[in-house]
């Protein structure tokens, strides 16, 4: 039983850290500070 605990526990915690890392991509995406090649290199803002 507490191997089964130990493994929903450890679910938990990573599904937290992606689901904070999305979120935190997603709020970049929406302010523009990400950094995706769209193939217009005359907007590019050198983020490579």
């Amino acid at each position: 039983m507490q191997e089964i605990i130990g493994t929903g526990v450890t679910l938990l915690i990573l599904a937290g850290i992606v689901a904070v890392a999305v979120r935190s991509m997603i709020r970049d995406k929406k302010a523009g500070k990400s950094c995706g090649c769209s193939g217009d290199c005359s907007r590019c803002k050198g983020c490579h």
